[in-house]
């Protein structure tokens, strides 16, 4: 039977008065809101209850990317780009930027928003990054866990979940084989057949089983000295990828949801690709009723979806207006990643009265939304979101390509909207409230995270002393 916390471990109910403590902490950050040094200190070692909106490959530091294109052996193009060898003409080994400094920041300024030139379309190189460093990442799922796992802990994260796209190559293939039928039921049937997509989930099952025992290496975990890492909590949401031909967007989405069910590692699904692309936009509804119909077939695999991470002058006015509304009526979903193009959507506050009622969250990357759509300030609906009642926590997106990390998105909210001690332990607490995991685990954080606000409490005491 798993431990549940004892009521001194279970948080207050919202809106209830700051405890001494708390207005303690509290006074101390708005002693230091203005001093950046020292409120990133705080922020640092302020607990977070975890990540709920992360991209692996996206979240690994650039830096041991680089590392292990040189590694590997590859080679980059004249658009810095990573390709398998031999290095051809026009091209250099990757392992030149151990010796030439100035390569190795063209490839990082290449492969991440660092240093970004002024003019530049943020969007436009945040998303070519991901297939600039592609060949450098494919291969090193486990190292690259290891990595974000590591950072996660040193900012007083316990829980992450990340998506990953589990057994690509795989899904790939029977997705071609199988190719599009308008008949949902019939293609989920021809999927089945011949137990083809259950030995894809088998293979997606092994792959994940690689990955953690390289990441658990990499980190130590079965050894006297540890890395901080291991003590991070991790489940994996397989992407769909919405950019792709609707049999593989169906045959991913089925894949994810069939592992949900089969495999606790893995705890949802989410589509993912530029949410503006051409395919993406003409396809939108109709992966809407795809997780219609898959939900039926899967129910207990949750959904949660990249909806609204759209503005005014990326897409047409019309698909500004229905985005959230279908990812929440007609796909199913649980929790909604960016939500950006809210004050866009018909029926707006309809919407934010069903998330609230249904505790329906947002996960906001707010660094992530200011880098890629030009959005931030009293422009962004955080606050909108939170005044409704709709559960809202922080994350990180892609903090490897964004050159940040959570601790920076507790800090951008803090200072952005002035936000109270309190208010930020609340954030934490929902990521760890509307997080996939089952009951026992989820309290077992729970119960570790409070015990972390009551030493950092104590410790701020100390520190104010």
């Amino acid at each position: 039977m798993p431990a549940v916390p004892d009521a001194a471990a279970t948080p207050p109910p919202p809106g209830r008065p700051a405890t001494p403590a708390e207005q303690r902490v509290d006074a101390h950050l708005n002693a230091i809101r203005h001093d950046p040094r020292a409120l990133r200190a705080f922020m640092r070692a302020l607990p977070k209850g975890g990540d709920l909106h992360n991209h692996l490959v996206g979240a690994a530091s650039t830096e041991l990317l680089v590392h292990l294109a040189a590694q590997d052996g590859l080679c980059i193009d004249r658009t810095d780009t990573a390709l398998p060898p031999p290095c051809r003409a026009g091209t250099r080994p990757a392992a030149d930027t151990r010796t030439d400094p100035a390569f190795r920041q063209r490839l990082i300024r290449a492969w991440s928003m660092q240093d970004l030139p002024p003019g530049t379309s943020g969007h436009d190189h945040f998303f070519a990054a991901f297939g600039k460093f592609d060949a450098a990442a494919k291969r090193h799922t486990g190292e690259l866990l290891a990595d974000v796992t590591g950072t996660a802990a040193a900012h007083h994260q316990s829980y992450l979940e990340t998506m990953i796209s589990p057994a690509a190559a795989a899904a790939r293939r029977l997705a071609t084989d199988v190719g599009y039928d308008a008949d949902f039921a019939r293609m989920h049937r021809e999927l089945l057949a011949g137990s083809k997509l259950d030995r894809v989930v088998r293979d997606a099952r092994r792959e994940a089983d690689r990955a953690t025992a390289v990441s658990r290496r990499t980190a130590h975990c079965a050894t006297r000295a540890p890395a901080p890492g291991c003590r991070v909590t991790v489940r994996f949401i397989s992407q769909g990828i919405r950019s792709e031909a609707p049999e593989l967007v169906f045959t991913q989405l089925a894949l994810g949801m069939r592992l949900a069910e089969r495999d606790r590692r893995f705890v949802a699904v989410n589509l993912v690709a530029p949410e503006d692309g051409a395919v993406a936009l003409r396809d939108y509804r109709l992966h809407m009723r795809m997780l219609d119909y898959l939900h039926g077939v899967y129910p207990r695999a949750h959904i949660t979806l990249h909806a609204g991470e759209l503005t005014p002058g990326l897409v047409k006015p019309a698909d500004l207006r229905f985005h959230i509304r279908e990812a929440v009526h007609t796909g199913h979903a649980e929790r909604i990643g960016h939500g950006v193009d809210l004050a866009h959507e018909d029926g707006a506050e309809e919407l934010l009265r069903t998330m609230a009622q249904q505790r329906i969250a947002l996960e906001s990357p707010l660094t992530s939304n200011a880098q890629i759509l030009g959005v931030s300030g009293d422009d962004h609906p955080f606050q909108r979101y939170r005044r409704a009642g709709v559960p809202v926590t922080l994350a990180t997106d892609d903090p490897g390509i964004s050159r940040t990390d959570i601790s920076h998105e507790y800090q951008r909210a803090a200072t952005t909207y002035d936000l109270s001690y309190p208010e930020l332990k609340d954030l934490a607490r929902t990521a760890l409230e509307e997080a996939f995991l089952g009951a026992g685990p989820k309290a077992r954080l729970q119960e570790r995270l409070e015990a972390a606000f009551a030493r950092f409490e104590r410790h701020m005491a100390h520190s104010r002393h």
